[in-house]
């Protein structure tokens, strides 16, 4: 009988997965495989929190794959070096005639693939990858010149004129198969260097599609029709919380994407505007992945803005330990990265307020900051953080223009006018009222219950990150 091997990456889920419906469509029976590779994710800062979160959904996916006769197995790769000896051991020795997975991108991923390739071509076996956790395949959403883009509104433009073409459609999960002769491993419940997180930051993200899909329920009934309208506004429940699932593959853009259009009446850019901003992030998404595949130094730790690799960051350990462990002075900033350690997730409006604070009010390295979100995010995503950070330090695709600088105390009266996000995670200051719950420090509260003063000047430090951009362009000026 001929099997099929499937391995599993980011795609944790038996609906709308690829692969794995390819695999299953194929005569023969289909087994699963899934790699664990510790210093591998050491050595891409993938939290404790979301490696926790892979195992927990894959706990949920095996129960799932048990009940179609799909075994798991499980092993063991330290470095994505040594996946291909491995994957083509296993294949000899189940017979295996196709290892079926679905597309990943990044540098690291491309190289381990393409070895995997050739590893499995040596020993008769065929690999077919499939097209999964984008809409379009890189490389097919292209400039009128052949180049991929670098403006996300143009990108944006073809993509909706693709999709107006033709929706991608929704795959069935497997069939159940005859029982094999191949069992499951056991799966580990935690990875050696990967502490497990606190109860009750794994009751904040349950595991397993049943639960992704009851979240994506609710928020297209219950939030999606004012999205538009709450999704900056930290202290309401205004956004999706999908993010997680969405990284860990446990749901599909494709299943969110119809989930937005049958709210809509099928529209893409007219009806709800909640509706069609949510598609708007979704395509975000897309772009940041087909910038990593046409321009991979974004991969390797280099901003996208070549130019901008001669900014002349600071060097501040008491700087960034500050920002790091939310003690800067300003309650927004110390209350979004206080969320991020004891949630293992940000949200987005924040996530721009306080990159911009670290990037340009302390002019530190947007790496240092990409970095720690890496650590500590659930959702963590090389394309999304990388292309959010670069956004904010203006070094990236689509960049904010240097002299947008966002101001944290105006921000902070904007979008959490009332203090209640502040209040949540800056307990010290709840007792505070008005416009001193913001700015502490314009009503000489300083040390407010051990509360610290603001670490810098905003207006100094936002000038002199003004100045640093502009002797940038004077030298590039002169470069040229």
């Amino acid at each position: 009988m001929k099997r099929h091997l499937v391995w599993l990456r980011n795609d944790l889920r038996l609906r709308d997965n690829s692969a794995l419906h390819a695999a299953a469509e194929r005569d023969g029976s289909v087994i699963a495989l899934y790699l664990i590779s510790p210093a591998q994710w050491l050595e891409h800062d993938d939290a404790p929190c979301k490696i926790d979160f892979w195992l927990r959904n894959l706990q949920e996916l095996r129960a799932g794959l048990d009940k179609l006769n799909i075994p798991l197995l499980i092993r063991t790769v330290e470095h994505w070096s040594g996946a291909a000896k491995t994957i083509a051991k296993l294949c000899s020795q189940l017979e295996i005639k196709t290892v079926h997975v679905n597309e990943e991108y990044g540098v690291n991923e491309a190289r381990r693939d393409a070895d995997v390739e050739q590893a499995l071509e040596e020993v008769g076996v065929r690999f077919r990858s499939h097209l999964d956790q984008l809409f379009f395949t890189p490389g097919t959403i292209l400039t009128k010149g052949g180049t991929y883009f670098q403006v996300y509104s143009q990108f944006r433009k073809v993509c909706y004129e693709r999709l107006n073409l033709g929706v991608p459609a929704l795959l069935p999960a497997p069939r159940r198969q005859e029982k094999t002769d191949v069992d499951s491993d056991p799966l580990p419940i935690k990875v050696k260097g990967f502490e497990t997180p606190p109860d009750t930051l794994r009751e904040e993200w349950p595991a397993g599609e049943e639960a992704a899909h009851e979240r994506i329920e609710l928020f297209v009934d219950e939030i999606l029709k004012t999205y538009q309208d709450t999704r900056d506004l930290p202290a309401r429940d205004g956004t999706s919380r999908l993010s997680p699932y969405l990284a860990a593959g446990v749901l599909s853009p494709r299943q969110c994407l119809h989930a937005a259009l049958a709210n809509n009446h099928g529209e893409f850019e007219t009806g709800n505007s909640g509706a069609v901003s949510w598609i708007n992030e979704l395509l975000w998404r897309e772009f940041y992945k087909h910038i990593l595949v046409g321009f991979p130094r974004v991969s390797r730790h280099r901003a996208f803005r070549e130019d901008t690799e001669r900014l002349k960051w600071r060097r501040s350990q008491k700087d960034l330990e500050a920002w790091q462990q939310g003690r800067t002075g300003f309650p927004i900033i110390d209350a979004a990265m206080r969320q991020l350690l004891a949630t293992g997730w940000m949200h987005n409006r924040l996530r721009m307020v306080v990159a911009m604070f670290l990037t340009k009010n302390l002019l530190i390295d947007w790496r240092e900051g990409e970095r720690w979100f890496m650590r500590h995010l659930i959702d963590g995503d090389l394309a999304a953080n990388n292309g959010g950070w670069q956004w904010s330090a203006s070094t990236g695709t689509d960049a904010a223009p240097y002299f947008r600088i966002f101001n944290p105390v105006s921000q902070s009266e904007r979008f959490d006018p009332e203090g209640r996000f502040i209040r949540r995670w800056v307990p010290e200051l709840a007792g505070l009222q008005g416009k001193a719950m913001h700015d502490p420090s314009r009503l000489g509260l300083f040390g407010v219950e051990r509360y610290p003063q603001p670490m810098c000047d905003l207006s100094a430090t936002r000038e002199r990150a003004l100045e640093a951009f502009k002797s940038l362009a004077a030298t590039n000026s002169v470069s040229l």
